[in-house]
């Protein structure tokens, strides 16, 4: 039989230097190179790196070890291309200079996946830094916290609203609060010429009565004054003290705007004073006077104002005045100039 010549090599294998990197790095490697067997990642065509190999595998065929545990590979004759028969004698492919941690480019759609699991294992396995937020992240933050928040704008446009809506006309300002009072005097004092209250009446801006009471007054009356205040010495029996009477009055009129013909006369009988921002008196109104085609600047009584503008008679015989009647027709008055002397107050608001 023919001799078999066996061709053996028994040159020694590159030695194994330890494995370097914590277990994390490890792992992550292994995946790397199980990923790469399996077909989900492309090696990388890249120069050798000083770096140890992880395992040792077998010299392929015209590998030749060097000093360093690295494989040489023989050089081939290089095919000529573009860029060496334009005489630039540069290689096409330039080596890349990239670290051997960075996931290779695959045009595979599964890859992906793999990329994403592999970064995230290499960022967890670098030591996590709590980095500032840059200018940009800022404000990127401030744009989306005023986004969330647009509530915060809400009190500055309720102001310029407001103050945009304060010379509107009296139909904006609702829901009103006005009252109409009148108020029926007796002769006190000296000759009985001091009048203090003898009865007292408000109304609603509808009319409906919401006070109407008979009042003491402190002082002894001397004159009833029957023929214009309507009032008699039974009206006093069960009469309500001035002091408890005032209390219950002053109580429906404050904060709320008060109509009333020669008001002051009213006021006074009370001892109250009420500002004159919420005062209306339609004894001094000049559009109620133009309307009953009076002057302007002159004191009409309420029954000539009721009589000409609301073809009403009221005050009539010698039973005395009704302040509950006077203080409708007070109401009614106003009602006829109330948007028009509205404007005109805001314009010009009156000063206490």
């Amino acid at each position: 039989m023919s001799t078999l010549l066996l061709n053996l090599d028994f040159g020694e294998p590159p030695p194994k230097k330890a494995l370097e990197g914590n277990a994390k790095h490890r792992n992550f490697v292994k995946k790397r190179r199980l990923l790469e067997r399996r077909g989900f990642l492309s090696k990388k065509n890249q120069p050798p790196s000083k770096a140890p190999k992880l395992h040792s595998e077998p010299s392929k065929k015209g590998e030749t070890p060097t000093v360093d545990g690295t494989w040489k590979t023989p050089s081939f004759p290089k095919k000529k291309t573009a860029a060496s028969s334009n005489g630039s004698g540069q290689p096409l492919n330039k080596k890349a200079a990239v670290s051997w941690l960075t996931p290779a480019p695959s045009k595979k759609a599964d890859s992906v996946a793999a990329k994403v699991d592999l970064l995230g294992e290499f960022q967890s396995a670098l030591p996590k830094i709590n980095s500032h937020p840059t200018r940009s992240q800022k404000s990127s933050q401030k744009k989306s916290s005023k986004k969330n928040h647009p509530q915060k704008n809400a009190p500055q446009n309720s102001t310029q609203a407001h103050s945009e809506n304060k010379c509107s006309g009296a139909s904006q300002k609702l829901p009103r609060k006005m009252v109409a009072i009148d108020c029926e005097m007796v002769g006190t004092g000296p000759k009985g010429h001091v009048s203090s209250l003898a009865r007292c009446s408000i109304v609603n801006y509808n009319g409906d009565v919401l006070y109407d009471e008979y009042i003491l007054p402190p002082c002894h009356i001397v004159d009833y004054r029957t023929r214009w205040s309507g009032i008699r010495k039974q009206h006093m029996v069960n009469a309500t003290p001035f002091k408890i009477a005032r209390g219950q009055i002053l109580k429906i009129l404050t904060g709320k705007i008060v109509v009333g013909h020669a008001i002051h006369n009213d006021f006074k009988a009370l001892q109250y004073f009420h500002p004159k921002s919420l005062t209306r008196d339609t004894s001094h109104i000049p559009p109620l006077n133009r309307k009953a085609d009076c002057p302007e600047n002159a004191t009409m009584s309420l029954k000539h104002l009721t009589k000409k503008l609301l073809n009403r008679d009221i005050q009539v015989g010698k039973s005395g005045h009704s302040s509950v009647e006077d203080a409708q027709a007070t109401m009614e008055l106003y009602k006829l100039v109330e948007v028009e002397w509205e404007e005109h107050l805001a314009r010009n608001p009156p000063t206490d």
